[in-house]
């Protein structure tokens, strides 16, 4: 069963538990969908991945990839569920299909988060063909692997906790860290 945003509103409105307590609404009408062209043609499988699930980017996303592409630090700052992860996964995935040495560190605020990533990239690694050998690396990841992950992973996902901890030990990251995206 479905139900309309407005309906939704309105059920909240008359409860009595809500009664009150709704400050402001505010509808913002749709509108059609920018799309934006990549400088220039990304590789193949990372395409034919596009492509197979009708991604067509937006115009943000063109042009976050397009400035990655350059050197460009990036911020982006759009809605929920308006493709952010795009803006940094494909020039990532570019980079690690032309340079497997290459590596790239993901942080997260939230476990949960890290985790649902992980199993993105994870997919994308079978659907694209590109070994991105990507783990997560946090307080919980057991001693004995942390060498492994931080000798052979392209992707390290994190958080900004676990930055700050491993910062001091820079040598011990430094194959990770000047191999970085």
């Amino acid at each position: 069963m479905t139900i309309k945003p407005e309906d939704f509103l309105n059920q909240i409105r008359s409860s009595l538990s809500y009664n009150g307590q709704i400050e402001h609404v505010e509808v913002i009408p749709s509108r059609e969908a920018r799309y934006g062209q990549l400088d220039s043609p990304l590789p193949e499988p990372l395409q034919k991945y596009l492509d197979k699930w009708g991604i067509k980017l937006y115009s943000h996303q063109a042009r976050a990839i397009n400035e990655i592409r350059k050197g460009k630090n990036v911020i982006i700052t759009t809605p929920t569920a308006s493709g952010k992860t795009l803006c940094f996964n494909i020039p990532v995935l570019e980079r690690i299909y032309i340079d497997p040495k290459a590596t790239a560190l993901y942080l997260y605020p939230l476990k949960a988060l890290t985790n649902d990533q992980l199993k993105v990239l994870r997919q994308l690694e079978i659907e694209i063909g590109v070994n991105l050998n990507a783990n997560i690396y946090d307080g919980d990841t057991p001693s004995s692997l942390r060498p492994k992950i931080r000798k052979e992973s392209n992707i390290i996902l994190s958080n900004p906790y676990g930055l700050h901890l491993y910062l001091p030990w820079h040598t011990k990251w430094a194959r990770f860290y000047s191999n970085e995206c």
